[in-house]
Formats: structure tokens, C-alpha cells, sequence
């Protein structure tokens, strides 16, 4: 894992669904993010379903846990947080992220507090979506800001090219 990698730190403010945060926990193994939670969670950490959605990475997750929103900033106080929010005014992929980076999500059905939003007007970032709709899945745009922060760092750390299995790529 390289330095890049570990500087993306997923932050999920109260997660409700248990598959939405097990998915996110994959995304976090495949890419070296570490997964930050806090409390309260929506479900109990060894939910079956949240297990399922994880599958077998369980082992490969850097996760740590908060007693909410004072707790997380107390032992970051120096964090670079951006909030992914469908309230913001900037695009997501009009930001240089800064190394390392916090991406903080809220929950499934409310969002992040929007007196925190307030508060980083210029932090705040959103996925562009059709007018009239709600929200993208949670564990959706999870995967998306990782691979757009990845893709700034040029995915350093990462596979670099997959393998067939019955065949050969070739030279």
C-alpha cells in the first residue's frame, strides 16, 4: 500500500443500511481507504448482511470507530474533511484533494447535518444528478469519490492490469 492510498479516509456519520456500509468496506479493501464510523450506527457491526456485502475482506479493513460527530473531529483536529452532500454548490470532480483527505458521507436518509454543511461551505461537493431526484446509493458515490481521488493520485498502489484466466493478454 502506498502513501497515497492510505491518505483516503472514507467517513460514514451514521450509517443506517448494514449492505450500504458492507459494500463501502469492500470498496475500502480493494482500494486501501481506511473506513471511519460513527455513531450511532443503523445496525449491529456483525450484521449478517453487512458481513455479506463485505465477503471475505473483512481481514484486509483499517476501520475505526467514533462516539459521534466531537468525538471524530477531537482525535482529527487536523483533518482535510470534504462533505459529499446533494446540497453543495461545487462539483466533486472540480476539487484537488489534498493528501491526506477525509470524505465524509451522511446517512442514508437525512444526510449530513446541515449545520455541519453550513459550516464548509467550500468543502462541500456533490455527484451532478437529474433535477427531481433524491440521492444516488450511498455506497455508489462511496465508490465514486474514491476512484475520482485515486485517479488524481494517477492510481498509484493499485494492480496496474488484470489477468484473464483461460487466456493470455498477450505482449
Amino acid at each position: 500500500m502506498t502513501a497515497f492510498m492510505k491518505a483516503i479516509n472514507i467517513v460514514l456519520h451514521e450509517p443506517e443500511i448494514p449492505q450500504n456500509t458492507g459494500n463501502i468496506a469492500r470498496t475500502c479493501a480493494a482500494t486501501g481507504a481506511a473506513l471511519h464510523l460513527i455513531r450511532p450506527l443503523g445496525f449491529e457491526i456483525d450484521d449478517k448482511k453487512l458481513k455479506r456485502a463485505g465477503l471475505d475482506y473483512w481481514h484486509h479493513l483499517d476501520i475505526t470507530y467514533y462516539d459521534g460527530l466531537d468525538d471524530f473531529y477531537a482525535k482529527n483536529p487536523d483533518a482535510n474533511v470534504f462533505y459529499f452532500t446533494t446540497k453543495a454548490k461545487h462539483v466533486y470532480s472540480e476539487i484537488n484533494y489534498p493528501s491526506p483527505v477525509f470524505i465524509m458521507f451522511g446517512k442514508e436518509t437525512k444526510g449530513l447535518p446541515e449545520e455541519l454543511l453550513y459550516q464548509h461551505p467550500e468543502t462541500c461537493v456533490r455527484l451532478p444528478m437529474r433535477d427531481g431526484l433524491r440521492s444516488l446509493n450511498l455506497s455508489n458515490t462511496v465508490a465514486v469519490a474514491v476512484y475520482e481521488i485515486l485517479r488524481q493520485g494517477h492510481f498509484e498502489g493499485l494492480k496496474e492490469a488484470g489477468e484473464l484466466t483461460k487466456f493470455s493478454w498477450g505482449e
